[in-house]
């Protein structure tokens, strides 16, 4: 299911629930309907750059331990296949980011479920 996040600065944006799901988590935030408030806006942002920070710390951690393990069975098996590269949530995030700049710096709202 989609997710339309509006706001007076800036474009819609949708996004899937299951990835805005993890985004409202962590500013407590209710997926059905909600608001971010122009005011509440820097500490969203606050919030979710911390958590792009660790997340892309974990994610070089996890390819470099991937990177190493293909290395190993490189040496077992002759055939290499490549998984493709999977989204990452400082991606996902990017676009609400955005909009939560625009939004803080423009004294808007985002607004999502109505």
């Amino acid at each position: 299911m989609l997710m339309t996040f509006k706001s007076k600065s800036s474009p819609e944006l949708l996004m899937y629930q299951e990835h805005a799901q993890r985004i409202l988590d962590l500013l407590h935030k209710n997926p059905a309907r909600g608001v971010i408030t122009a005011a509440e806006a820097g500490a969203a942002l606050a919030v979710l750059e911390k958590e792009v920070a660790d997340s892309k710390l974990l994610q070089q951690q996890a390819e470099a331990a991937a990177r190493k393990k293909e290395e190993e069975e490189e040496e077992d098996d002759e055939e290499n296949t490549k998984k493709p590269a999977a989204v990452g949530f400082s991606a996902r995030a990017y676009p609400l980011l955005e909009m939560l700049r625009t939004a803080e710096k423009n004294g808007h709202d985002i607004v999502w479920g109505v």
